[in-house]
């Protein structure tokens, strides 16, 4: 049975989502891979290591998958081989895809979640879960040609296109501009502290 896809709209200021995540996890025994590659922080892992051992996950481990050689450390394939939850951190979702699509990571993180492993995105690591992912666009309500740049995302389903920080950023005309690209999807717009479970 497939896993979870938890797409998250960013600003995560309750606890609900992550105990909730944490919980399908595993809860106490969960063995969370942070991805942390579309930050500019140096330290973004390292925070939510701290942020998920404070939901009681003592395994949380921050994945620096920074360029595309790192995504053959056979170490790190190896943790990420035996998680049971993947969290992306926002940043730039342009940069998750061009860092780990097509690479050893990009097809295992497809192969555990087809498998059972729940994989959670918040900000860009939510647009970057589905097969159509919206690259970068202008703000506003009304959908206009060339208004939004789509791209390859992880492609954990085709069926949804996902956009976050929603309404906060007035992005319903992008996310209209992206469907008359891609008819077949169903726009998700996600906001801020806000969660899908699909």
């Amino acid at each position: 049975m497939r896993g979870w896809i938890i797409p998250i709209g960013g600003k995560l200021l309750t606890t609900t989502i992550l105990d909730r995540f944490v919980a399908l996890s595993g809860g106490a025994a969960a063995r969370i891979a942070i991805i942390p590659t579309a930050s500019s922080e140096p330290d973004m892992g390292t925070f939510y290591e701290r942020v998920f051992q404070r939901h009681g996950v003592t395994q949380a481990k921050a994945l620096n998958f920074e360029r595309r050689s790192d995504c053959d450390d056979g170490d790190w394939l190896e943790w990420l081989g035996t998680a049971t939850g993947v969290f992306l951190t926002g940043g730039n979702q342009l940069k998750l895809s061009t860092t780990l699509g097509g690479t050893p990571v990009g097809h295992l993180l497809r192969e555990r979640h087809a498998a059972g492993m729940h994989i959670a995105g918040t900000s860009a690591g939510a647009a970057y879960l589905s097969e159509h992912m919206i690259a970068y666009g202008a703000e506003g309500s009304s959908p206009r040609a060339g208004m939004v740049t789509m791209c390859a995302g992880l492609g954990l389903t085709n069926r949804i296109i996902v956009d976050q920080h929603f309404r906060q950023r007035d992005r319903m005309g992008r996310m209209l501009t992206a469907l008359s690209y891609n008819p077949f999807c169903i726009g998700l717009g996600v906001d801020e502290d806000t969660a899908a479970f699909i």
